[in-house]
């Protein structure tokens, strides 16, 4: 991934151009559409202003069908907090992020002092989200992502995204090539496009840029330098607008505070 180097306002601005047009490409529920699809998306995208190189990029992006499959089938999310916690390692993302908490403490300080975050929510991010970077995923972004547009299940939301991923492929902030997780997700963190142009500093496959962006991301949300952010404290609606899902917001509020030394 090239550099990503966006001012927050300005990323904003430029995306509102995309955002706020209607998405009238046919979606579908299967395969045999897609070709079809991509033909009349490809309209729309050229009609806004995206480049042919982009496009043709996007025309040479295959069904993701394992992408759907994973799409269908987020059991772990319909799992108690503490069956969830095992299923994820919960034990070994603590103990990891506690040693990176003392061998990285000058990064954690820093984004600290510029977002208010401290290192447990981060750190349990960090190692719920890719195992500390050891599994960013090997997907095509692009064909995820435009195989979610496509997808009828949630169309308006993922379409947003895949705007996004044009517009950061055309100023060279990702690759057409660029892998991720089957629903788009890139980096150390796991970034989908439409956050990278909002929060994202530098190369989110580096694990500094992708902790500072997430601390943006959270500042940007709500976060309260110093307060708690368990269920029912002040941050934890931050934490909550990082994932929906209800099982994953409290495990990393759980997790973060074991980092943080707040709890066994």
């Amino acid at each position: 991934m090239h550099r990503i180097a966006f001012a927050f306002s300005a990323a904003l601005t430029l995306f509102a151009g995309f955002n706020a047009q209607a998405h009238a490409a046919q979606c579908g529920n299967s395969s045999a559409g897609y070709a079809a699809w991509k033909q009349e998306f490809a309209g729309e995208a050229r009609a806004k202003g995206v480049s042919a190189g982009t496009i043709q990029a996007l025309m040479a992006t295959n069904y993701a069908q394992a992408t759907i499959n994973a799409d269908r089938g987020q059991r772990s999310f319909k799992l108690s907090l503490d069956e969830f916690l095992a299923k994820r390692g919960a034990t070994t993302i603590v103990a990891k992020g506690r040693q990176l908490k003392q061998s990285q403490g000058a990064l954690f300080a820093s984004i600290r002092e510029r977002t208010g975050v401290p290192p447990g929510p981060l750190l349990a991010i960090w190692g719920m989200e890719t195992g500390f970077g050891t599994q960013r995923g090997n997907q095509n972004m692009l064909a995820s992502i435009a195989t979610l547009s496509y997808d009828c299940r949630r169309s308006e939301y993922f379409t947003e995204h895949l705007y996004a991923a044009l517009q950061l492929i055309d100023r060279g902030a990702l690759s057409p090539s660029q892998r991720g997780s089957m629903h788009g997700e890139v980096g150390q963190t796991q970034f989908m496009p439409k956050a990278i142009l909002a929060y994202g500093t530098g190369n989110l496959e580096n694990s500094a840029n992708a902790l500072m962006s997430t601390g943006n991301f959270l500042k940007a949300h709500g976060w309260k330098a110093g307060a708690g952010y368990q269920p029912g404290e002040p941050n934890f609606a931050a934490i909550q607008a990082w994932n929906a899902a209800g099982v994953y917001q409290k495990a990393i509020a759980l997790m973060g505070k074991q980092i943080d030394g707040g709890g066994e």
